[in-house]
């Protein structure tokens, strides 16, 4: 099974990796982009095949490991 973790810095959280690709594109001419948040895409190989317990064992992986969660948020996709 194939774990994708996306992390993000939450709202509010100062992102100036964000702001530098926001006023690159603006400098490209790329207009509309009104924010960029820049984040992280972690895939894992599992060898669990229960999706349940992959949840979990991933959940416990981010809490511990993978995300800051006090300023960051994630997501997990399973398949």
């Amino acid at each position: 099974m194939k774990a994708r973790i996306h992390v993000t810095l939450k709202n509010g959280v100062l992102d100036p990796q964000g702001k530098a690709i926001e006023h690159a594109l603006s400098n490209m001419g790329f207009s509309g982009v009104d924010e960029a948040r820049q984040g992280k895409c972690i895939e894992l190989d599992l060898s669990e095949t229960d999706k349940d317990k992959a949840q979990v064992a991933v959940e416990e992986m981010c809490r511990k490991l993978i995300a800051n969660t006090v300023i960051e948020n994630y997501s997990i996709e399973l398949e």
